[in-house]
């Protein structure tokens, strides 16, 4: 037996054995002193009895014993097994114990009060260890922990989807076991070292990554070592490269007519103001300067607003035929001078919930840029279609075309595919940006296909209902 009550059961057995063979002897002993004149079958019959009497005294006393033992040590003996359990981590159903709910001592109650706390404790670690799980897994940033001796404690799902990691383990793998790129292994390594946080800036293929290494220090000050994030700057250093860009392109687009409108304002006041003829170019060349200068901030003022946070779209039905038709109407002059024409006989009328005004400037910077960009006689086709929930407009020319290496940065602010041709024209650079910025924000989209030499179609859906 191995509980308590088994060992107390025991070694009570073998004392009162020992107790009793003991007596036996005694008295066998000092039997004869007393029956000199005994014959030798009475002696015999006397130690039989004496014998029978001793086991049965010792099972008497043994089952006393028992009894006595049961209700003392058998409540430690299921005390200690509930105890066990806890001790090994395991959940402690009292129903299977009933006999505990009998025992009034001080043990049971404060082992009761220890499991109740222990899985009390268990409960909330356990909920605390989902939410840091949830917390680590949804982080939009790689995090890579590492414990004292240089392996891999910690890793989260970004982190394996960035590096390619999903179905690999590297959990308890080593730095160099884990194969990261170069520059990330030496942070590390000079994390370990100096104890010091450190941030890098690295570019993997085509991805820019900032990566922030740093010591873990426990609450008693003890090092448990380092962890790692990197997040995907990507999008921010492109941003701050069209940033960058926008910034001087505006200087650029700013600065050449104010330097045209400054130069021959001086070439003016120098004395050429007196030639009547010399005068009037001058003066032509400034209104025509000032005017692109006014369409530059025009369309600036435009492209603003669409993109500031809380701009809203005057909602009414619109006649998409009547609204195309203004559009070919206000580019009209321009047809005229190029001599192109406009093939556009709708079969029926398309409408759609949206803003009117801004869609006549999507069909406006279309078709302007289809005769910008198209040679003399050369003709623009308009089509308009149904579909699911969507109505289709294309704009398709026969211009110069665009290659396909230009088509990704097409809707970029000032950017230009000929810009000799754009600038002449008197275009902005900012025309498409818009037309993209409006689309979107009537929910639809815009996609352009080119071929060098055949021309350009601009495909817009707009959802038919908002």
């Amino acid at each position: 037996m191995k509980g308590l009550y088994g060992r107390l059961v025991g070694a009570y057995a073998i004392l009162l054995a020992m107790l009793l063979i003991g007596l036996g002897i005694v008295l066998g002993q000092f039997f004869p002193f007393f029956y000199k004149s005994l014959e030798a079958p009475t002696s015999t019959t006397y130690t039989i009895y004496l014998i029978v009497t001793l086991v049965i005294a010792f099972i008497l006393s043994m089952l006393i014993a028992m009894r006595m033992l049961l209700n003392y040590a058998k409540p430690i003996d299921d005390i200690t097994v509930v105890a066990s359990k806890i001790a090994e981590g395991e959940a402690v159903d009292w129903t299977h114990h009933p006999r505990l709910h009998y025992y009034e001592d001080d043990l049971a109650y404060a082992i009761k009060e220890i499991a109740g706390n222990i899985e009390e404790i268990s409960a909330k670690r356990g909920i605390e260890k989902d939410r840091l799980k949830t917390l680590i897994e949804s982080m939009g940033s790689g995090l890579l922990m590492f414990g004292r001796g240089g392996t891999v404690r910690l890793v989260n799902g970004m982190f394996r989807k960035t590096f390619g990691y999903e179905n690999v383990e590297i959990i308890g793998q080593t730095i160099s076991e884990v194969g990261l790129p170069h520059e990330i292994e030496k942070l590390i390594e000079d994390v370990f070292m100096t104890e010091q946080r450190i941030e890098i800036q690295i570019c993997v293929q085509e991805a820019t990554f900032s990566v922030s290494g740093a010591p873990v220090i426990g609450n008693h000050g003890n090092w448990l070592g380092i962890v790692v994030v990197i997040h995907d700057i990507t999008e921010l250093v492109h941003l701050e490269e069209v940033r960058k860009d926008f910034v001087a392109n505006v200087s650029h687009e700013l600065r050449t007519p104010i330097t045209s409108i400054k130069g021959f304002a001086e070439t003016l006041l120098s004395g050429a103001l007196e030639d009547p003829e010399v005068s009037r170019n001058f003066l032509e060349i400034i209104h025509k300067e000032s005017d692109r200068l006014h369409l530059v901030i025009d369309d600036l003022l435009i492209l603003s607003g669409v993109e500031r946070t809380g701009f809203k779209l005057n909602y009414t039905e619109v006649n998409l035929n009547h609204v195309m038709e203004e559009a070919i109407q206000l580019v009209s002059v321009a047809l005229e001078e190029k001599h192109m024409t406009v093939d556009f006989n709708p079969s029926t009328i398309y409408k759609i919930s949206g803003d009117s005004g801004r869609i006549i400037q999507i069909f406006v910077n279309l078709l302007s840029n289809a005769i910008t960009y198209s040679q003399e006689d050369k003709a623009i086709r308009i089509q308009m279609e149904n579909l699911p929930e969507e109505i289709l407009v294309i704009i398709e020319d026969e211009g110069i075309g665009i290659e396909a290496t230009e088509l990704p940065r097409l809707f970029e602010r000032f950017y230009r595919v000929d810009r000799a041709r754009s600038r002449d024209s008197g275009g902005t650079g900012l025309g498409l940006a818009i037309v993209k910025h409006l689309v979107e924000a009537h929910e639809g989209t815009v996609e352009v296909y080119s071929k060098p030499s055949i021309g350009t179609a601009f495909y817009i859906k707009f959802p038919i209902e908002q």
